[in-house]
């Protein structure tokens, strides 16, 4: 049977996990009374995937076309999670570019292809959402030429086919459809694939070599090593020798082969050169090592990866709720579990922090924030602090990241929008109209001021807005635009909120607590209108008389307290502040506790 290996690559939300959808359908993978039948995002199994809406994990599966066996490899779309791009791009010989038929090519869209390019994959343009009613095919892909063309570097990348689709419906064309409600399937796409991406360039005569790309686990079987094969073939009971580029590891024996059939993994023989298959039998392995044969001890180039621009503390939660509430909570527990997660998020740099905790450093705050909400998913308890940028330092001179950030809003706020950018020092490149109710602006700014932005923007515009960003580099250290939030209310006491006394925090400002909520000392229990801290008795209630009862706080009408999500608690909290993260609960609260505590910190700083 031939072999096709594509990436489905795009921009968040263009499309492409709906678009497998169809491909993994129409190819019949599936039984017509299977449950995916009936699905949607069939590939997108992580539940934090299914909440937000977004590819967070590289994965691969297989389908059959004429014979023809074509792997699919799904990459995420947002710009936090490129290392997962970067370490399964590899695995493909050829590339779709999903692009939105309304909103183009976008900040991701040039990551992602630029990556595909570096590697020399040919292209199949996918100009996808066609039925959308802004849809406006013949500019957007006028823009993806003039893209392609600015980050060619070969001749041979201007040579790229085309294909229209609805991925939603299961349509493709090979050219724009006269009526898009014609019948059609994806058949057009299927034969653009077996005319335009080659057979893997793989030598079987050779003996067997592959670079492990990504990894699995499961409790019966163990760890998965996941690659191409460049080489040779391999079965199970083979000897392979594990390599760190050219640094042997040690030797293992496979105990069993599988391929990608669907979504499952089916054990086989032995492997077939240039197909993508997953090994067992190497426990110790980690993603960019190469399994060899042990008469051919040459390993691949490590797997290259842009750097981390955004660090995170992590710490045991040491606030007087700590244990309560999470099945893990002690130092060891944490460590263990980010040793764990390191072998297979690449993208992330743990150290030792100089305040007993760790230091996560990532891609940006989605790709920290996901990391933490998955640990608190799985029972965790944790303490964090406000994420700080990853400064460089070239030739006696302190530099910072910066990014290039795409905001597409409708007309009633290009104000707020634009009085933002001025207000972080952004760098306005481009403004133009999409169409008669949209604006579009391309601007650069410092990774530090534009922390928060996407949060505040999608508060200010009730998520009706297009938001991108694109790291470009390091450059000279702008001014810092601190944070203009009001101060912090804070709990003077620790027992149970009350209304009667919650009725004091409202008049002052906005509440993040309910009545009947434990609270500690120093912990944040609302935002003050002012800008400096305020100490409150939360837990204090109404004395007994002879007309009144503490019964009468039921009679009591608070407005509901602002509840923040894990990434807006993030931009949230200020240097002297820490998230406290449970699987029940967010709190936050003050470094130091204790008032006096903080008092003594001021004076010091």
């Amino acid at each position: 049977m031939e072999i096709r290996n594509i990436a489905i690559i795009a921009h968040v939300d263009h499309g492409k996990t709906t678009l497998v959808d169809g491909m993994l359908k129409q190819t019949h993978t599936f039984r017509d009374n299977q449950a995916e039948m009936a699905q949607t995002t069939i590939l997108d199994r992580n539940e934090l995937e299914r909440e937000k809406g977004i590819t967070i994990l590289a994965k691969n599966t297989a389908i059959v076309y004429k014979n023809t066996k074509i792997n699919i490899i799904d990459t995420p779309g947002h710009a936090d999670f490129s290392g997962e791009v970067e370490r399964v791009i590899n695995m493909a010989d050829g590339a779709l570019l999903i692009v939105d038929s309304a909103e183009g090519p976008l900040a991701q869209t040039q990551f992602v292809l630029e990556k595909a390019l570096e590697n020399n994959l040919p292209l199949i343009v996918v100009v996808n959402k066609i039925d959308r009613k802004d849809a406006r095919p013949p500019v957007v892909l006028k823009d993806v030429e003039e893209l392609i063309l600015r980050v060619a570097t070969d001749d041979s990348h201007l040579n790229y086919s085309v294909v229209y689709a609805i991925g939603r419906e299961g349509k493709a064309w090979d050219r724009y459809p006269k009526d898009i409600r014609e019948p059609a399937d994806l058949c057009p796409l299927f034969e653009k694939i077996l005319e335009s991406i080659p057979k893997p360039k793989a030598l079987s005569e050779k003996p067997f070599k592959m670079l492990v790309s990504t990894l699995d686990f499961d409790s019966y079987k163990g760890t998965y090593a996941i690659g191409k094969v460049s080489q040779g073939i391999v079965k199970s009971g083979d000897n392979v020798l594990l390599l760190s580029h050219d640094k042997a590891i040690g030797t293992y024996k496979i105990a069993h082969v599988f391929t990608s059939v669907g979504l499952t993994k089916v054990e086989i023989p032995k492997s077939q050169t240039g197909d993508i298959i997953a090994v067992t039998g190497i426990p110790d392995v980690t993603i960019g090592q190469t399994l060899t044969d042990p008469i051919d001890p040459t390993g691949f180039p490590t797997i290259k990866l842009g750097e981390p621009t955004l660090k995170i503390t992590v710490s045991a939660n040491s606030s007087p709720l700590a244990g309560l509430e999470g099945k893990f909570s002690t130092s060891s527990q944490l460590e263990q579990r980010l040793n764990a997660e390191m072998k297979t998020n690449i993208g992330l740099k743990l150290s030792t922090s100089s305040t007993s905790g760790f230091d996560i450093s990532g891609r940006g705050e989605l790709h920290l924030s996901i990391l933490l909400e998955t640990l608190r998913r799985e029972g965790y308890e944790m303490q964090v602090g406000k994420p700080k940028i990853i400064f460089r330092s070239e030739n006696g001179e302190t530099l910072e990241p910066f990014e290039e950030v795409t905001i597409e809003v409708s007309q009633e706020f290009i104000g707020t929008v634009v009085e933002e950018i001025g207000r972080r020092r952004g760098s306005l490149l481009d403004m133009k109209a999409t169409n008669a109710l949209s604006t579009r602006f391309h601007f650069t700014i410092s990774s530090r001021n534009l922390m928060g932005l996407r949060s505040l923007l999608l508060a200010k515009t009730s998520g009706n807005g297009l938001f991108a960003t694109r790291f470009i580099g390091y450059r000279k250290v702008e001014e810092y635009i601190p944070k203009l939030r009001g101060g912090a209310l804070i709990a003077f006491e620790k027992g149970i909120a009350s209304a009667y006394a919650l009725q004091t925090v409202e008049a002052r400002g906005v509440t993040f607590i309910a009545p009947g909520e434990s609270v500690y000392e120093g912990m944040i229990i609302g935002l003050n209108n002012r800008f400096d801290d305020m100490d409150i008795n939360v837990c204090k209630t109404k004395k007994l008389t002879n007309m009144h009862t503490e019964n009468s706080d039921a009679a009591i009408q608070l407005d509901p307290p602002l509840r923040l999500t894990l990434e807006q608690c993030l931009d949230f909290i200020e240097d002297d502040e820490l998230l406290e993260i449970t699987p029940k609960s967010l709190r936050l609260r003050k470094y130091y506790l204790k008032r006096v505590d903080r008092k003594r910190a001021k004076r010091e700083s």
